[in-house]
Order: structure tokens, then C-alpha cells, then sequence
């Protein structure tokens, strides 16, 4: 009983953690609601030719990764030059996918972020709170495209009309948590760079 309440602390405090640093951000923010019956939450946005070949892109960049880490106990020089070389062709190949599939203007998006989820204004009055919805973010200027399953937390309509539509997110994979952590440290920097544009936000409820 006691490691089951030390794992619940913890998952707990996982949780905080990741909710803890907010940003407000312009996102590409693409979502369909699903439905009970939804299987793969993520055939909501299609699979194209692509599909596969992406996932083998990034199985090699993988072992890449798991390669460079061994060769840094015996080459260094050799090894910073393969990570910048194995970053230039990852940049490359998310400006390929962008291209290939832009987002049309009504999929950008003032947003909070973070780790735990995202807020952000909508005009579709059928949201729900506890709705699940099926979404991918295009994070500039990386170009990441993460993917997740949110569920609806709050609905505030506004008096302009449409609504403020909090999520968490309730399905997310590592590597795709990973783009969320390394887009917010560095909209952060950018931000601390630039002191009189903002700072991130901290204990804000509006991706809860």
C-alpha cells in the first residue's frame, strides 16, 4: 500500500511538473473530436504514402542518436560533427513535410502551452468538457509537429462569441512530449532574450 501511494505522489508530481511552465504562443493547431467507436485517434488526420516512410525516418534518427552516444567516448570532434549534420537533415526533413501539407490561416492559433496540455480560442460551439479530441501542433520555428489525445477540462464562453477550450492531454508519446519540452525551453530563451516581449508563465490554469 505504501508503494502504491509513493507512485501515485510521484505520478502527481509529474504531473505538476509538467503543467508548471505555461507559454503563450502562435501555433499551427489542427483537431478532430472523436467518437467512442475511434480506434486510432490518429487516422483522424490521414495516412498518406509518406506515413510509413516517415516512421522509418525517424527510427533511423533514432539509432543515429543511439550511435552518436557511443562515439563520444571515443571521437568527440567526429561526434559533434555527425549531431550537427544528423540536426541539419531533421530540419530539413520537417520543412519538406511542412511544405508538402501547409496549414491553412484558420489552423494558426494564439495558444497556451505546455506539457500537460493547451488552451486556446475556439468557434466550435460542440465542444464538450470531457470530449476527446485528436490533436497535432506545428510548433514554428522547429517546424515539430507533436501529436496527442486531449480531453476537453473547461469550456468559457467569451462575449465576443466561440470559447476558451482547456485541455489536457490524456495520450502523448515520449518523443513527442520530448518536441514539447525542447519548443517551451526554447521559446523561453527567446523570450529571456528579448526581455520586454513576455515571460513564460508559471501556475497558470488555462491549459488545466
Amino acid at each position: 500500500m505504501a508503494q502504491r501511494n509513493d507512485d501515485s505522489a510521484n505520478a502527481k508530481k509529474q504531473r505538476e511538473r509538467r503543467d508548471y511552465f505555461r507559454i503563450n504562443d502562435w501555433i499551427g493547431l489542427e483537431m478532430h473530436k472523436l467518437s467512442t467507436s475511434t480506434k486510432d485517434a490518429f487516422s483522424a488526420f490521414g495516412n498518406t504514402p509518406l506515413t510509413s516512410l516517415q516512421a522509418e525516418f525517424k527510427r533511423l534518427d533514432q539509432d543515429i542518436k543511439t550511435q552518436l552516444a557511443g562515439l563520444s567516448e571515443r571521437d568527440r570532434a567526429l561526434q559533434s560533427l555527425l549531431k550537427v549534420f544528423n540536426s541539419k537533415l531533421d530540419i530539413l526533413a520537417r520543412i519538406m513535410a511542412f511544405e508538402q501539407n501547409p496549414l491553412q490561416p484558420e489552423h494558426w492559433y494564439q495558444a497556451t502551452l505546455s506539457e500537460g496540455g493547451v488552451a486556446f480560442f475556439s468557434d466550435d460551439d460542440s465542444l464538450q468538457v470531457g470530449d476527446h479530441i485528436a490533436i497535432r501542433l506545428t510548433l514554428p520555428p522547429e517546424l515539430f509537429q507533436p501529436r496527442a489525445v486531449g480531453e476537453v477540462v473547461g469550456v468559457n464562453t467569451e462575449d465576443r462569441g466561440g470559447s476558451r477550450i482547456h485541455t489536457r492531454f490524456v495520450r502523448l508519446e515520449d518523443s513527442d512530449r520530448q518536441q514539447l519540452a525542447r519548443h517551451i525551453m526554447r521559446w523561453q530563451v527567446r523570450q529571456r532574450q528579448q526581455p520586454n516581449t513576455g515571460t513564460a508563465e508559471a501556475n497558470d490554469q488555462s491549459a488545466d
